[in-house]
């Protein structure tokens, strides 16, 4: 069984056939969305009305077979060229999703064959496909016999990385931590929170189940239902927040009392967040005002309205009316670091979108720079494993920049993990870093101070 492969059984999720086919409809749309309309899966998910519609177990069952079948895609294509009579292009590629939604089930979920084979028979029917149900049928017993001595044979990595992407991540790391992280980003990623009053970390923990990771968050067991049903969460006593996204603000000490600081680049809110439960005077900036309506929701949740001001502007040309204390500055990147919650971006980015965000970020960077009062620190950091999107603009920036300094980060203020330093003195997260915890998303965060 795969690390992201869960055991369903029809009757422990309470669904019966009807409810089923059309579960696994709600999967195939969203999955024609991703793939063939090329729109990013949590926008599709945000606003799909049936998904959206659906009962927990069925949302959640629902989600894991488009997640799994992102991540799985290129060992799919490969099986189904190999269990065909006759090697062909499949048409219409609709029709691909309709087997993407069987095999997976088979093969990386283990549901029952009957419920995969019979559901995704009757899809194909209802998704005005009905002349192909019978190839439909023939492909998925074949997989039913052959799929798992077949998957044994295959290569994982090779089959469901980007080839652009391998090779930055090998001249990056090497071909052995490059293998690691591949592997680690094909996984199923945990659930982290930050609680809003550090103190109650302990209760938080005992409350919900959760593991107190190294570096100060928690991490929540999987399956527990919709993150709103649980307890603290409509009274504003914790968020959603990764662990590794919630490294950057540790670096800034727990008491900001007094200091005026930017959050560019805020929604959805998570650090800006925790600035204000650290005492500073946020302004969070975004160039989108829709995602910003998520930051405000969040923050009036939390009950942090009156120490945050949110801005809709664009952080590259955007100056506050005085300096500032810190600047923290979250960019955007290619959000490789975050590929196992984010399995669509196997499929949506490539090697042209990182140049294009490295010039923002080196224009982020710049105007960043004006922000500050003398003493100011600025924060840089992605979710990007490529250094290009990290390192080098870090590099960058200080050699055209001398009044800015590298202020080492130390691993006592990561949790004494000293693995997640570099040997510039960055952080540098890797997803297979804290493995027996679950791991962690990829980040890179540097700390700068201005003269």
């Amino acid at each position: 069984m795969s690390d992201d492969q869960q055991e369903y059984q029809e009757n422990d999720l309470s669904i019966n056939l009807e409810h089923g086919i059309h579960t696994r409809g709600v999967a195939l749309d969203v999955l024609n969305e991703v793939l063939l309309r090329k729109n990013p899966l949590d926008q599709v998910l945000s606003r799909h009305k049936e998904f959206n519609m659906l009962e927990g177990r069925e949302r959640n069952l629902a989600r894991m077979i488009v997640a799994t079948s992102l991540r799985h895609k290129g060992q799919m294509d490969d099986l189904i060229s190999r269990v065909q009579d006759k090697p062909q292009e499949i048409s219409p590629p609709y029709l691909k999703l309709v087997l993407y939604v069987g095999i997976t089930q088979l093969l990386f979920m283990n549901v029952p064959d009957h419920a995969a084979v019979n559901t995704t028979v009757t899809l194909a029917e209802e998704s005005n496909l009905g002349k192909q149900k019978g190839f439909v049928n023939a492909i998925l017993r074949r997989i039913v016999r052959e799929g798992n001595s077949l998957i044994a044979k295959q290569d994982p990595v090779n089959m469901n990385m980007p080839s652009w992407l391998v090779t930055e991540w090998v001249k990056d790391y090497g071909i052995k931590c490059a293998a690691e992280i591949a592997q680690a980003s094909l996984t199923e990623a945990s659930l982290d929170i930050s609680v809003t009053k550090a103190e109650e970390l302990g209760y938080w923990a005992n409350e919900l189940g959760a593991t107190t990771l190294p570096t100060g968050s928690l991490r929540l067991q999987s399956g527990g239902g919709a993150i709103p049903d649980f307890n603290g969460f409509d009274d504003g006593q914790w968020w959603v927040q990764d662990a590794s996204a919630a490294l950057p603000v540790h670096l800034l000490g727990q008491d900001l009392q007094g200091k005026k600081v930017i959050d560019l680049c805020a929604a959805p809110g998570g650090k800006t967040a925790q600035l204000a439960a650290r005492g500073a005077t946020v302004t969070a900036l975004d160039r989108s005002a829709k995602r910003l309506e998520i930051l405000k929701e969040n923050i009036t949740r939390l009950k942090f309205g009156d120490s945050v001001d949110v801005v809709v502007g664009d952080g590259s040309v955007w100056q506050p009316a005085e300096p500032v204390d810190v600047v923290l500055l979250d960019a955007p990147c290619s959000a490789t670091g975050t590929i196992r919650r984010h399995p669509d971006i196997l499929h949506l980015k490539t090697d042209k979108d990182v140049a294009q965000l490295q010039d923002i970020q080196a224009r982020l960077l710049e105007n960043s720079a004006a922000m500050l009062k003398s003493g100011g620190i600025l924060i840089y950091c992605t979710c990007s494993l490529q250094k290009s999107e990290g390192e080098a603009q870090v590099d960058q920036f200080l050699g055209t920049h001398p009044e800015f300094e590298r202020v080492q980060i130390t691993a006592d203020e990561v949790g004494g993990i000293e693995t997640l330093i570099s040997d510039q003195g960055d952080v540098r997260v890797l997803p297979f870093h804290l493995a027996p915890h679950g791991g962690m998303d990829g980040f890179y965060v540097a700390r700068l101070r201005k003269a």
